[in-house]
């Protein structure tokens, strides 16, 4: 999400710089038609160039995060394996351990066990990726708020204000 700051900020700072050339071009520079024109395609240019820059990154960053969370679903359906077989075994032995020594208080590690394994479970092969989408976009849209960061998004300023205070070599004018 920050990235997309940054990305938005570079972008304004681009549509700024192009709006004070097309200025100076309009007010002082005005040689002829054909310069003026020649301006103007460029600052086209330059600004489809970082649109379709964004728009790679953006493409970038979404095929990233498809591939983090189906490393973690391929990993979650790996756990289940092992933790479904000591979950098993834990089981039976738990169970069989009760019955001979009339313990009933013995088959209570099953219990929670069974909680954990129902919920790799959903996690791996049920539902719960697809609620937890839900959840997260109904917080999304009513409440806002508490996704926001703190002290607002980050801003180019911010950054260099950062930068300047951290550089040992930045020498103030």
């Amino acid at each position: 999400m920050q990235s997309w700051y940054i990305l938005s900020s570079v972008l304004s700072l681009t549509k700024e710089i192009l709006t004070v050339i097309s200025f100076q071009v309009k007010m002082g520079f005005i040689f002829s038609k054909s310069m003026n024109e020649n301006v103007k395609s460029q600052q086209e240019f330059m600004l489809m160039n970082s649109r379709l820059q964004l728009e790679r990154q953006l493409l970038m960053h979404n095929q990233m995060r498809e591939r983090q969370m189906a490393m973690q679903i391929a990993w979650t359906r790996e756990f289940l394996k092992y933790f479904g077989t000591f979950s098993g075994l834990a089981a039976v032995g738990l169970t069989v351990g009760a019955i001979k020594k009339k313990n009933p208080a013995l088959f209570l590690p099953v219990v929670p066990l069974s909680f954990i394994l129902a919920y790799q479970y959903d996690m791996g092969y049920g539902s719960l990726l697809q609620r937890m989408k839900c959840e997260a976009e109904n917080i999304l849209d009513t409440e806002c708020a508490a996704v926001e960061m703190p002290k607002g998004p980050i801003t180019f300023e911010g950054l260099e204000k950062a930068r300047r205070a951290q550089s040992k070599f930045f020498i103030e004018k």
